[in-house]
């Protein structure tokens, strides 16, 4: 897991088990919970910088949220594999975060993700900027 204050030129990774609950009746991960996966990787990413989202909430009144997605399914996880679910950033914006996620079973890439989020107002869900704080630890990168 990646921490320290140059958070964002090392990869992070949060671990997650395959529970029998993620799985359909062929005994793999349904596509839709390695979503889930991901969000959770995202979620202790900001954690790990420092950042709760209740917090940026409160204190900032922003929130973020995934504008778009694209995954790709290359291999499938099964019933209590032990995964890795990544994140890297690419790049970020006035109000927007692009980054590259991943889950992995060992050195084995099962899915790649390209993910974009934006920092919006929780009253108005309009964009705002990125709190000055988020953006000093992970770096103004394009």
């Amino acid at each position: 897991m990646g921490r320290g204050k140059d958070l964002d030129a090392q990869p992070f990774s949060w671990p997650v088990r395959v529970y029998y609950e993620d799985t359909d009746r062929g005994g793999v991960v349904y596509h839709a919970n390695y979503l889930k996966y991901l969000e959770r990787a995202r979620t202790e990413w900001l954690r790990a910088l420092g950042f709760e989202q209740t917090a940026l909430a409160v204190v900032h009144g922003v929130i973020f949220v995934v504008r778009s997605i694209s995954l790709e399914y290359l291999k499938p996880a099964r019933f209590d594999d032990a995964l890795n679910v990544g994140v890297e950033l690419r790049e970020t914006g006035a109000s927007r975060i692009a980054m590259q996620q991943y889950v992995r079973r060992g050195a084995e890439e099962l899915v790649a993700a390209q993910v974009e989020i934006a920092c919006v107002n929780t009253m108005s869900f309009k964009p705002v900027r990125i709190p000055g704080p988020v953006i000093a630890k992970i770096g103004n990168k394009k």
